[in-house]
């Protein structure tokens, strides 16, 4: 079987390390993928074609890179390691008409970030994010991404086995949240597998999962989202309190009216005495409606 990656492995990656006198920055929580196994599944998950053009975000020294090119139309990644460019020029030098180079943080990359850098390679927008993200923004870029980049159809990421666990949870759930509502707004899962530390140099002190999410239509405008996210982010805001505790203390926390808690409550049908836990995200929906409805400015 063909090889996914030539930079899958323990040694290659430690010859390139080695040769660029490569030193793995803790703060950056740099854990190098060294399974080529792992690199074919993610590719076979992310169902990536000659004609997608893929964002990538943390690319490392390139080794998914180099894959993902090998499969795609072109790559545009992120990297915020400045001493990482000249590695990637090195191990992606076959594919540099196809490879574009953001130099900045992922959260602090937007889309003129990535129009540009695709563009100076006669590339379209990104339709679809495939990366091994950095462990300590995993969950915000994905949901910050899903909200700026609306034309990523899918992502697939490696992350935190319980990061994963948090965008995939059922109502009632210990891992179920804020966040996981929020991120049901925009996608929903299509299949993971999980990534054990051995698959990486160093080993990480954690479990993986690899994830992928694919977009959502949440079936309400704009503003109804963005109210079901205050909303949920209200409910979880006192977690062991009811529904109304909970968001009257989010709202005093705000300079929002409480009072109007009753009646958005019952316009959406949602019990003030149970817990924001047992709410579906389509039930949030119905609480962003009628927040919006009935909280001025929103």
């Amino acid at each position: 079987m063909a090889s996914a990656s030539p930079y899958a492995s323990v040694a290659a990656t430690r010859d390139v390390l080695e040769r660029h006198g490569f030193s793995l920055k803790k703060s950056l929580g740099q854990n190098f993928l060294v399974s080529d196994a792992v690199v074919g599944k993610i590719l076979r998950l992310a169902q990536v074609g000659l004609r997608d053009v893929v964002l990538e975000v943390g690319p490392g020294i390139g080794t998914l890179t180099h894959a993902l090119l090998a499969n795609a139309a072109a790559v545009v990644a992120i990297e915020r390691d400045p001493s990482l460019p000249a590695v990637l020029a090195d191990t992606l030098a076959g594919f540099w008409d196809r490879f574009a180079l953001v130099e900045k943080d992922a959260l602090a990359a937007g889309p003129d970030d990535v129009r540009q850098a695709a563009g100076a390679i006669g590339a379209g927008m990104p339709d679809k994010l495939v990366a091994n993200l950095p462990y300590a923004v995993a969950a915000t870029v994905v949901l910050d991404y899903f909200q700026a980049f609306p034309g990523l159809s899918s992502m697939t990421v490696m992350v935190q086995r319980e990061v994963a666990e948090r965008m995939t949870a059922l109502p009632g759930g210990k891992n179920y949240g804020a966040y996981t509502v929020k991120l049901a707004m925009h996608a929903a899962s299509a299949g993971s597998f999980s990534v054990g530390p051995g698959n990486f140099m160093p080993p990480p002190h954690v479990e993986s999962t690899v994830l992928r999410l694919d977009r959502r239509d949440a079936g309400a405008p704009p503003e109804v989202v963005r109210g079901a996210c205050v909303m949920a982010e209200a409910a979880f805001f006192a977690r062991r309190k009811t529904l109304a505790n909970s968001c009257k203390q989010y709202f005093a926390s705000r300079g929002l009216d409480a009072g109007a808690l009753p009646a958005i409550f019952e316009a959406a049908g949602a019990d003030p005495r149970a817990r924001g836990e047992v709410y579906a995200p389509e039930a949030y929906l119905a609480l962003g409606r009628a927040y919006v409805e009935r909280i001025p400015g929103t």
